[in-house]
């Protein structure tokens, strides 16, 4: 028989409480000193590691770190310095494009609306609610990465039966309906630290987690390959 949603909802909170005790000083892995940067940041970490990324913009925006830099910057020059986050063509064309609407168009500052930025080349909604939360405070979304789509299941508060036949979309809905909208931010930044740490996809570790008692997917071999 199916979990109500009013028993998933309690669940959720339950869960907030408890990853909000682990990690307290949860935050966004990606080194940046502006709302600029982590949109830039954000962009390069599709289908790359956080440490990719980082060790690439490390070096880079110590040059640009403005739209400027990058909406006049030699695109072939650009792909070298992008070629270590994967896909770098494409990112080196979001990059100059973002860079060049938002002088164009918003007066070379990120816009503050979830509309104004999946307006920008190369910025999903998952881009956006990053910037939004990390650079504003304003939570938009669940930012839904690998990690919380995976946990999300793990966990029951998305009720499909895999990651592979379902949207993060439809995983976020799921998660906005359940968390307060005041825990939209820092639940994503925890459950992407307990699943790095903890609750990792090849080995979850069972023992060392505190959502253990809460967990639904801790039982057959099956459920412990989600």
């Amino acid at each position: 028989m199916a979990e109500s949603k009013a028993k998933r909802k309690q669940r959720a909170l339950e869960i907030v409480k408890l990853l909000a005790k682990a990690y307290p000083d949860a935050e966004c892995a990606l080194h940046q000193h502006s709302a600029f940067e982590l949109l830039v940041a954000t962009i390069l970490s599709a289908q790359a590691t956080d440490e990719k990324v980082n060790e690439v913009t490390d070096d880079l925006f110590k040059t640009h770190n403005r739209p400027e830099h990058f909406a006049t910057e030699d695109p072939a020059k650009l792909e070298q310095v992008l070629r270590p986050t994967g896909f770098f063509r494409n990112k080196t064309k979001s990059v100059i494009g973002a860079s060049k609407m938002l002088l164009e168009d918003f007066g070379g500052e990120v816009p503050r609306t979830m509309e104004e930025l999946i307006r920008l080349p190369g910025v999903s909604r998952k881009t956006a609610s990053v910037v939004l939360g990390v650079s504003f405070g304003i939570a938009e979304g669940v930012v839904v990465d690998t990690h919380v789509a995976r946990i999300a299941v793990r966990l029951g508060l998305s009720p499909v039966q895999t990651t592979k036949t379902v949207s993060a979309e439809k995983i976020e809905k799921d998660l906005m309906e359940l968390l307060p909208r005041e825990e939209w931010i820092n639940f994503s930044h925890r459950i992407i630290w307990h699943g790095r740490r903890v609750c990792t996809a090849r080995k979850p570790l069972h023992d060392q987690c505190v959502l253990e008692a809460l967990c639904p997917k801790i039982g057959t071999p099956e459920q412990r390959r989600l």
